[in-house]
């Protein structure tokens, strides 16, 4: 049986090959290094196989990079480089969208590569290993673990509306149908959250999870971020030259 990738590996060297890939990535001001770097993400993440889910939640970063490009050219000044009636695209805008196109993608497969596949549990466990305050690792989890809960509770919600005759429609009678929606998830969700919360006292919980040690990071964990470490000085050196 083949092992998920994301599922091997100390989780902590993960994270933080993750932060300063992005960090490097962020800081990207030429667009052929940002292209490059882009190939070269593509390729490693092509490498190591992840699941068809996983490509999949990068349409919603295309989806937005496609309305920048669609903006982006024709807001910022410069040589011209068509018009479509009164606005004119700038060579400098699609250059500029290019760049944010490219640093955006590479960023989203670096996660996709590292911690795509990791449960939000032991992430939150690798958070706190690197001394992540408690606070922020548990409304991390809990908030990951609970989002889909509310997510099919708004989509049940969904249909029985539909099932009494609504029909969506840009009037006073949908907005308010919609807001009423709105107001019901917020309760059913804050109900909710207030029985998980006592199920957790009444189990002891103390305002921490608990959480057994992790093991300490082997040769191959501290390769893999000292690689990643490396492209991403490579990528701030060929930026700057």
């Amino acid at each position: 049986m083949k092992t998920d990738a994301a599922a091997t590996g100390d989780l902590r060297l993960r994270l933080v090959g993750a932060f300063v890939l992005i960090a490097c990535l962020s800081q990207l001001h030429r667009l052929p290094v940002a292209l490059a770097a882009l190939g070269v993400v593509v390729l490693a993440v092509a490498v190591s196989r992840p699941p068809a889910k996983l490509w999949r939640r990068l349409l919603h970063v295309e989806g937005f990079l496609l309305l920048l490009f669609a903006t982006l050219p024709f807001t910022l000044p410069g040589q011209p480089l068509f018009a479509l009636g009164p606005l004119t695209a700038s060579v400098e805008g699609v250059a500029r969208a290019a760049l944010i196109a490219a640093k955006v993608s590479a960023s989203a497969l670096v996660l996709v590569g590292l911690l795509g596949a990791v449960e939000p549990a032991r992430l939150g466990g690798a958070l706190r290993g690197l001394h992540v305050p408690e606070t922020l690792v548990r409304l991390f989890v809990l908030t990951a673990r609970y989002l889909a809960l509310i997510r099919d509770e708004a989509r049940r919600l969904l249909e029985a509306m539909r099932v009494r005759g609504f029909r969506p429609g840009s009037n006073r009678h949908s907005w308010r149908s919609y807001g009423h929606l709105v107001g019901m998830l917020l309760v059913r969700a804050l109900a909710r959250a207030q029985r998980v919360e006592e199920a957790m006292l009444c189990r002891g919980y103390e305002g921490r999870f608990p959480r057994l040690a992790l093991p300490p990071p082997t040769r191959r964990d501290w390769a893999g971020v000292t690689a990643a470490l490396a492209f991403g000085l490579a990528l701030t050196l060929a930026d700057r030259l």
